[in-house]
């Protein structure tokens, strides 16, 4: 599948999600910070599992556990 990370909080989300009802649905809001404003065009990802405890996650300023883009360009 392909993947996209939002501009905003680096959030890396399928571009595409499978609805309750089993239907392909392009992902329009991100599920963290609620932008709209999405890239496919980034480098390199974090795996934060901890944020309260991970350095790399206190840098990103990262909230919510999740896989995070390191480096956006476009």
């Amino acid at each position: 599948m392909n993947k996209k990370a939002c501009r905003k909080c680096r959030k890396i989300i399928e571009e595409v999600e499978v609805n309750e009802k089993g239907k392909e649905e392009s992902v329009k809001v991100c599920p963290v910070c609620e932008s709209t404003n999405f890239t496919t065009f980034w480098k390199g990802s974090a795996l934060v599992v901890n944020p309260e405890k991970s350095e790399i996650g206190k840098a990103m300023d990262v909230t919510v556990p999740g896989k995070y883009a390191l480096r956006l360009s476009r």
